[in-house]
């Protein structure tokens, strides 16, 4: 597992599973020839993607940023088409660093869609499922969680009753910021869904931005490239001009959910890779 140390933020990436997409729906309207040179597909022009939450020590506390995609929450034909090749080891990779899921003390979500959510609970029977993390509270915005619930005729195939139902319970919402703990926020944006957010960490020196599906690889980190899958393609553009500009000035360190290859960049007051830690790629 890879790990970064930001000031009092020690980072650490956890397996949550990993899927393939197709290249264009992912760059949206950008030719391939342009996205291809800084992301491969294969030969389905389909690209990988990891769905990996990140494990945050802050003071003593821990944190997960996303919760992967979960075990045995998709069928065949599910697989089949979001191209699942790997589903989560997120509990065993909280064992090795001695850990459980009963010692989460918060989730940061992103937003709520299935690839991001469906690691909150898990399967206990027949149409029944529990909370994974029952200590943990699961931070939100209100937009997103109210769209969970009544999802819109585009939306509905990816917010799942599976995925809130069973961890209702423990949800805290929030309109615009809310601060979780000294230095690390939760920011609401908008733009890939209604109630999209990400997550700042700025304390003194030390600076991470997770951009989540805002710029969900290092290749979408031309302000102008947006995914096919945005609900709001435009607001995604301009909340990335603005933070991406903001992060430069901190010389900020850009974290990734779904980047098969780099975990996190920094980048200086240009806007240019001045500092890096790369995934460590295994055989599937």
């Amino acid at each position: 597992m890879e790990t970064l140390q930001i000031g009092r933020a020690k980072l650490t990436w956890l397996k949550g599973g990993v899927n393939f997409l197709d290249g264009g729906a992912m760059f949206g309207v950008v030719p391939k020839a342009l996205w291809q040179k800084k992301y491969p597909s294969n030969e389905k022009n389909q690209i990988e993607l990891r769905t990996d939450p990140i494990l945050l020590q802050l003071d003593d506390r821990y944190f997960l940023i996303d919760s992967g995609i979960g075990n045995g929450k998709f069928t065949e034909k599910q697989i089949r088409n979001f191209g699942v090749l790997e589903e989560s080891y997120v509990e065993e990779g909280l064992r090795e660093l001695n850990l459980s899921t009963d010692d989460i003390n918060g989730i940061l979500m992103t937003h709520l869609h299935f690839d991001h959510a469906s690691g909150l609970s898990r399967r206990i029977g027949e149409g029944k499922y529990q909370s994974i993390f029952p200590n943990a509270t699961i931070y939100t915005s209100a937009i997103e969680w109210n769209e969970m619930r009544n999802p819109n005729i585009r939306s509905v195939n990816t917010y799942w009753e599976s995925n809130w139902q069973p961890i209702e319970h423990q949800v805290e919402t929030f309109a615009d910021e809310i601060e979780i703990v000294k230095g690390l926020k939760l920011i609401y944006t908008g733009g890939h869904s209604d109630g999209h957010a990400i997550v700042v960490y700025d304390d003194g020196d030390a600076c991470f931005i997770h951009m989540a599906d805002l710029m969900p690889t290092h290749a979408h980190q031309n302000k102008l490239w947006a995914m096919a899958y945005d609900d709001y393609p435009v607001t995604s553009v301009h909340e990335k001009e603005s933070w991406m500009e903001y992060g430069y000035q901190r010389e900020a360190w850009y974290t990734f959910y779904h980047d098969a290859y780099y975990r996190a960049i920094k980048y200086n007051h240009a806007g240019e890779k001045v500092d890096a830690l790369e995934r460590v790629r295994y055989p599937y």
